[in-house]
């Protein structure tokens, strides 16, 4: 026992146990807690505890008297008191979210209000306030110091084409955010410092539960305008419609649909534009208005809008001179007077450092954290908290923009829970059970499924018979090692290879021969490696070569320099396929791989004898697939799944056929968009096991642009498989005076089919997105005349053709009329 004291009263606390979960209880009526509603006592201003020592510990306060450990304020549940004098308003859940964000505000001393802006924020005890755990991770799966579930990367969640899938994943990996916010502070161990500020605790048994708190720096929807850029797995593709559907998709799922709460809160980046690796931290981006707002704008205003993110950061770079992070053009201007952003706004790690270090731009960091905070940033890792004072003293920073920076902030962290009763909120509920769970697996497999790529298939080479095969060899440098992904990926409590997920469908019946033959990008002892492969490959009824890329080849900080695979495994795929032709490629793979025939025979039309191409009968594309991807790649193999993937970017044939990298002009050649080549694979490509008819097309677009262009279309399973089609709309302008795309993307959907089935689909296609934005103007801009409707399988596999006109031109302002509009409520 010991007394609580302030000039009020003393009272005896103890400590109980509920569930796990020690919490104070009090003899007083007014401090007493129930086995469902669990409540924490916290001094009131000007209280002491007599007789104890106090040390904070993660996110709650520990107080030790007597050699006993005492719980004063744990974080799981907000600090609030349950006494009979009026709760201040801030703590009073019943008063309007703005209202008790400004009562909060005026209590804070300046030093507490500079305290905030940082992403490890400290505890206030005396107002309630728990510590803020702002650097987390969350891209394919939750990354902590224990295993989560692992999804596939990305790009291969793109190369479903299915939202609703994406959607679903995401609050997969967000329910398990937020299990682990509710688990680690019950945890028993020493606590310890981590990396940027954040906290771990160890138990007596040497696990360690990370402090990871509920803001996460996902996802990543920069556009993949360039195949070489390094963090294409990153990401959602090349085309800003596609990227936008599963930008929104993605945030919806991970803040959860509850109207008050969030569940974790999302941060789309790199605002405005991140798409190179080489000299990102002190590049000048040149790009025009037109491109920012037709291409790399889309997606975060789709996230901001439609999505109603709570969190953007910016980018390293600088745009037009001016570093990201300190750009009240972008920061204020766009984001937040033309969209209506209410969120918080975050630097790249180290970014307001890079302003004085790299670019120059200011004097000191005094001035850089001055015009970072009053062009409209509100948190960073730590230079915030080091020089604002500084800042603020010197009359570079204005306290009101202090206070406004801080108010964002809070709005987060309220609309997170932290100040309200735990019973308030629904997320504090979710179990730790959750976590690596067999029903999140299950999505992982389905979205690993749902993203292989079908590339080719020559003389229905797949799916292959099981009753057929005596024998398969499985070779490649990625056929027995686990490939997991580059940075901000998580640990996996299991992991099958591709030979294992071979050799598990199989079962004992089919002799299964393995042989590495290379290494990703070299081998220890090449030729008796390579030999080692063609023994297996002749002795096998049928060989399966799985290649592609690593963290060695492409990944932040290190962009790719060619378009195919390294020599020795290009030299293992011909040698395989010499050995054995009935052989299947499966690629894993982050960017776009080239198999086309070398630079050389591209260039002059000469194929050397026997080398025309590294390319195979039957080829897949799987990504980096996750944990669950060799029980999803073996599925497709076998035909227990019929692939419908398809490409979410172009895959050029050669490096010869691309713009200069740091070229930002899109429509000089970039991206499916405005290439005037003959791609290998194109934007959209995916094959099937199965075959789809398209027919009784019709377009209803008279009154564009008041409302939208309605297309429909009869989709038919013509072929002997159930199987997925992805159907495609895209349109070309041929209206408007200035450049516009070959074809853009404007609507698309996944549809099941069974074989024989036919179903009729309409799409609606909103003027806005058919609009190209006018310099002049400085706003979107429809133009009369003709535009070609096109539907297909692909964007070279267009099976229907039709046009519509728009009578009369139609205008918007920047940010208004969104797909669909739903302003985001920060």
């Amino acid at each position: 026992m010991f007394s609580y004291k302030n000039d009020r009263h003393l009272s005896p606390v103890r400590i109980v146990e509920t569930s796990g979960i020690q919490i104070m209880q009090s003899s007083r009526p007014e401090f007493r807690a129930s086995a469902g509603s669990p409540l924490s006592c916290t001094p009131l201003p000007r209280a002491t505890i007599q007789d104890t020592t106090a040390k904070q510990i993660g996110r709650g306060w520990m107080m030790w008297k007597n050699g006993r450990t005492f719980v004063l304020a744990m974080a799981i549940m907000p600090i609030w008191h349950a006494q009979a004098d009026p709760l201040p308003p801030y703590r009073d859940p019943g008063q309007q979210l703005d209202r008790r964000v400004d009562d909060l505000i005026q209590r804070l001393s300046p030093a507490e209000k500079i305290a905030l802006l940082s992403t490890s924020a400290p505890a206030m005890p005396r107002l309630g306030i728990p510590p803020f755990n702002g650097f987390n991770q969350s891209l394919h799966g939750v990354v902590w110091t224990r295993p989560t579930t692992m999804f596939p990367a990305p790009i291969a969640m793109a190369a479903t084409w299915d939202p609703k899938l994406v959607h679903d994943a995401s609050a997969a990996i967000a329910d398990e955010a937020r299990a682990i916010a509710n688990l680690w502070p019950t945890v028993v161990g020493d606590d310890r410092p981590s990396l940027l500020g954040m906290r771990v605790t160890v138990t007596p048994a040497g696990e360690k539960y990370g402090h990871n708190g509920l803001l996460y720096r996902s996802p990543v929807i920069n556009l993949a305008r360039d195949p070489r850029w390094g963090r294409i797995w990153e990401g959602f593709g090349e085309d800003p419609w596609l990227s936008a559907r599963m930008t929104v998709a993605y945030v919806r799922g991970m803040q959860g649909d509850d109207r008050r709460y969030l569940k974790i809160a999302g941060t789309l980046k790199h605002y405005p534009l991140n798409d190179e690796e080489r000299d990102r931290s002190s590049s000048n981006v040149v790009v025009s208005e037109r491109m920012l707002h037709e291409y790399y704008l889309r997606p975060f205003e789709a996230g901001v809008v439609e999505g109603g993110v709570a969190s953007v950061m910016s980018s390293y770079n600088a745009i037009d001179g001016t570093p990201a992070a300190e750009s009240a053009r972008f920061l204020t201007g766009i984001l937040r007077r033309d969209w209506g952003f209410g969120g918080i706004t975050v630097p790249d790690s180290g970014a307001v450092e890079n302003i004085v270090r790299k670019f120059g731009a200011e004097r000191d960091m005094d001035h850089a954290v001055a015009r970072s905070i009053s062009a409209g940033t509100d948190l960073d890792t730590g230079s915030f908290t080091a020089y604002a004072s500084a800042a603020l003293k010197a009359g570079l920073l204005d306290a009101r923009q202090v206070d406004e920076a801080v108010r964002r902030i809070l709005r987060v962290r309220f609309r997170l829970g932290e100040f309200d009763p735990p019973g308030m909120v629904p997320y504090t509920k979710i179990p730790a059970s959750v976590i690596d769970s067999p029903a999140h697996r299950k999505i992982a497999l389905q979205v690993a499924r749902e993203s292989i790529v079908l590339l080719r298939n020559e003389g229905g080479l797949l799916p292959l018979d099981r009753a057929g095969l005596r024998a398969i060899a499985v070779i490649g440098p990625m056929a027995a090692t686990a490939i997991k992904g580059a940075q901000y990926t998580g640990l996996a409590s299991s992991f099958p290879t591709n030979l294992d997920g071979i050799r598990k469908a199989v079962g004992p019946a089919v002799q299964v021969l393995y042989a590495r033959g290379s290494g990703v990008v070299e081998s220890d002892d090449p030729e008796a490696s390579m030999k080692e492969a063609e023994v297996a490959a002749r002795k096998a009824d049928v060989a399966i070569l799985f290649v592609g890329t690593n963290d060695t080849i492409e990944r932040e900080t290190q962009d790719r320099t060619v378009l195919t695979l390294p020599p020795v495994q290009g030299e293992l795929i011909r040698r395989v396929k010499a050995a054995n032709p009935r052989t299947v490629l499966v690629l894993q793979n982050g960017g776009p791989v080239s198999l086309a025939p070398t630079q050389i025979e591209y260039l002059t039309g000469y194929i050397f004898p026997g080398e025309k191409s590294a390319e195979a009968p039957a080829m897949l594309d799987m990504f980096w697939a996750g944990e669950e991807g060799a029980t999803a790649v073996a599925n497709v193999l076998f035909g227990d799944t019929n692939p419908a993937g398809r490409l979410p970017y172009t895959v050029y044939r050669s490096d010869t056929n691309l713009v200069p990298m740091n070229e930002r002009d899109v429509s000089k050649g970039a991206t499916y968009l405005y290439f005037r080549g003959t791609p290998e694979y194109a934007f959209g490509h995916g094959l099937s096991y199965t075959s789809f008819g398209y027919s009784k097309l019709a377009i209803s677009g008279h009154e564009v642009p008041q409302r939208p262009v309605q297309v429909s279309a009869e989709i038919a399973n013509t072929g002997q498989r159930d199987g997925d089609e992805v159907v495609q709309v895209y349109v070309r302008d041929l209206a408007a005076s200035v450049k516009r795309p070959n074809l853009q993307l404007v609507a698309f959907q996944r549809v099941s089919l069974k074989a024989g089935e036919k179903r009729t689909l309409t799409f609606s296609v909103l003027p806005r997105d058919l609009a190209y934005w006018n310099d002049g103007t400085k706003s979107w801009a429809l133009a009369p005349g003709a535009y070609d409707v096109m539907i297909g399988s692909s964007s070279q596999d267009i099976r229907l053709r039709g046009q519509f006109r728009s009578s009369v031109e139609g205008r918007w302002a920047n940010g208004s009329e969104a797909v669909p509009i739903r302003r985001q409520d920060l």
